[in-house]
């Protein structure tokens, strides 16, 4: 049954039949992959949100999640030096030199394809790259069918009252501020509002996508 109030779109990035199985594709990155990471992967609420629409719209019956997890490198492309940066490092060399002399060069800005080598490298060791496979059980999808009627209502209180509780426990949920942190903390948020942010479409993501795509109603 689908909403009368709700309407959410999304994209998947693939589906993949392996051995009589249909399996979601998602590709994450993470800033490392320890056994913390990998036992959070069922939370994933939005990855099991798709597979639900995918078999209940569609008609394909997914039976699980197949994640292409890639870590972070980390790697910046080098900056080099500016002349006034050089001149300053040289004179510094120049004074700890017993003969007055120094071989220093100016440290130059690294080349697009000297990094892209770098990265290449990185990303060729081992613990840069797992895949992990997440069966979904029908109870999975019944607690999610649950969880979104109880978030639903719970939004349609907060909208009918016309206040939203702040959820702070995510303020630096992914170890930096959230994208509406200055307007939550700010004792005047309209002006934080008016000068720092514009209001969109939702989905602005989903624009290009052609008329036949489908949506997510619930």
């Amino acid at each position: 049954m689908s909403s009368r109030s709700f309407t959410i779109a999304g994209k998947v990035d693939g589906i993949v039949h392996i051995e009589g199985e249909y399996f979601l594709l998602e590709h994450k990155t993470a800033s490392q992959i320890d056994s913390g990471y990998l036992e959070r992967l069922w939370t994933d609420f939005q990855i099991i949100l798709y597979a639900w629409y995918v078999r209940e719209t569609m008609g394909i019956p997914i039976a699980g999640i197949i994640y292409n997890i890639l870590v972070k490198a980390k790697l910046q492309q080098g900056k080099g030096e500016t002349e006034a940066e050089f001149e300053v490092r040289r004179a510094e060399l120049l004074a700890k030199s017993k003969t007055g002399k120094t071989s220093a060069q100016r440290k130059l800005p690294e080349s697009d394809e000297d990094f892209q080598t770098r990265l290449a490298v990185k990303y060729a060791e081992p613990g840069m790259f797992q895949r992990e496979m997440l069966y979904i059980s029908r109870d999975r999808y019944a607690v999610l069918q649950a969880e979104l009627w109880e978030l639903t209502q719970a939004f349609l209180e907060a909208r009918r009252r016309g206040h939203f509780y702040q959820n702070t426990a995510f303020c630096f949920h992914f170890n930096r501020p959230c994208a509406y942190y200055p307007i939550c903390s700010a004792d005047n948020p309209a002006n934080v509002i008016e000068n720092h942010y514009q209001v969109v479409a939702p989905h602005e993501e989903l624009k290009n996508t052609d008329d036949n795509s489908n949506e997510l109603p619930f």
